[in-house]
């Protein structure tokens, strides 16, 4: 609602004019300060790229030098080869550069430059994508906030795809083969959750220090005795500990319960989630 409509009658035209000739003051205030910190976004990626690439320049013709030595000197096994288009990333962008080539003349086979097989793997860009995308910008927006840098590409919504699912699939995996004896966990929460059309098994530990750590995470679509006492096998293969005894938080599910009394029996102590009950409790109520 614009802001004077909530002025009264009575102030009278003259009081109404100048509330809106201040809005519009401040409102061009604003574009003005929103207008002048993207130009100054677009002056220091400007001025950094070009420093970046001219530092990745010096650097391969640095290494070019000791494997090739100086320019114009004979009979030396390794020599300068011209150069090719190539890629780098600087942080997570892929900007094309020339690349310097060198050949071994006796062997009849080029040389790989370290430092730019270095360069051809983003700096934590995987981990640094992904984050970025959970916390809002979509695969389609993403190209948008790189376009201040003409000379970036490669950041397509299917490459943000595909570097979103590597980097995600190897999260996994590691949670659900990582070892479990040498942590001491005290409680581990439970759940089921909906993901879409996808039902997953969730659990979560805390350790004796109270650091939480997602135990597994498991394709289901139902949570009945034997799928979770599947689930709870792997843990306790993985090393799960629980001789001293291990609390679980769940929510009321009669599947979980029966798994956890049927898998961990005296060692298996069984808490209702507090939150659950009182959702549960809530639904039976009216709104008012």
């Amino acid at each position: 609602m614009p802001i004077w409509t909530s002025i009264p009658k009575r102030r009278g035209k003259s009081k109404r004019k100048k509330v809106i000739e201040k809005r519009k003051i401040t409102e061009e205030m604003v574009r003005q300060l929103g207008t002048e910190e993207i130009d100054m976004n677009m002056a220091l990626i400007q001025a950094l790229i070009p420093i970046g690439l001219k530092a990745v320049e010096e650097k391969l013709q640095k290494e070019v030098l000791s494997l090739a030595g100086k320019k114009h000197q004979h009979g030396k096994e390794q020599v300068r080869w011209g150069e090719q288009g190539g890629s780098i990333y600087l942080r997570d962008q892929k900007i094309p550069i020339m690349v310097p080539r060198v050949r071994n003349k006796t062997a009849n086979i080029e040389i790989p430059l370290q430092a730019y097989q270095r360069l051809q793997e983003p700096y934590l860009g995987d981990q640094q994508t992904m984050l970025k995308l959970l916390q809002g910008i979509s695969m389609r927006k993403y190209q948008k906030s790189a376009e201040l840098v003409p000379e970036v590409f490669g950041i397509s919504a299917s490459n943000l795809s595909r570097r979103f699912k590597k980097v995600t699939g190897a999260m996994i995996r590691g949670i659900k083969e990582r070892r479990l004896e040498k942590y001491d966990f005290v409680c581990v929460f439970i759940d089921g959750k909906r993901f879409a059309r996808d039902g997953l098994l969730i659990a979560l530990g805390v350790t004796l220090d109270g650091r939480k750590m997602i135990l597994d995470v498991e394709q289901s679509h139902s949570e009945n005795l034997r799928v979770i006492e599947q689930f709870f096998d792997k843990l306790i293969e993985r090393g799960l500990k629980y001789g001293d005894g291990l609390l679980f938080i769940v929510d009321g599910s009669k599947g979980i319960i029966n798994a956890i009394e049927s898998r961990f029996q005296e060692y298996g102590f069984i808490q209702r989630c507090r939150w659950h009950k009182g959702e549960n409790v809530i639904s039976y109520l009216n709104e008012h």
